[in-house]
């Protein structure tokens, strides 16, 4: 079975998160919220809601973790997709994967502040023989 969560920030965090994320520096806002670009979501709407890092981080790091996923095999891939907006200021944008035996995160993608201030996707796929967050 393939199942494909869509995940937005409606109403609160979305499912695959784990509720604390936000405790750690990233707010939820939307392109009304008076704080700054962005000033819609990637699909251009000003009322949608997304996350962002909260002014007073600027200058250290916060993270996001995933809640637990099942090990991957040749019928389940794990594929994320996800839209992200970096301006220079903010510094790095970095995907990490930590395996249920493992006590590091291994980074497996990352980007850095970009001149041009636009929404971007990006899909990582993802194999793991054991359970892991994101």
């Amino acid at each position: 079975g393939f199942s494909c969560d869509k995940c937005d920030f409606e109403t609160n965090l979305c499912k695959a998160l784990h509720e604390f994320n936000l405790r750690s520096g990233w707010i939820r806002r939307n392109g009304q919220s008076g704080i700054g670009p962005p000033y819609s979501d990637h699909h251009g709407n000003k009322s949608a809601y997304f996350l962002s890092l909260s002014s007073e981080m600027q200058s250290s790091s916060a993270t996001l973790r995933t809640n637990v996923f099942l090990p991957t095999d040749e019928e389940h891939v794990c594929q994320i997709t996800f839209h992200y907006w970096v301006t220079q200021m903010n510094g790095t944008l970095m995907v990490g994967l930590q395996k249920h035996s493992e006590d590091t995160v291994t980074n497996i993608w990352q980007v850095s502040g970009e001149l041009q201030s636009q929404w971007k996707a990006n899909t990582i796929t993802i194999n793991s023989t054991e359970k892991y967050e994101v």
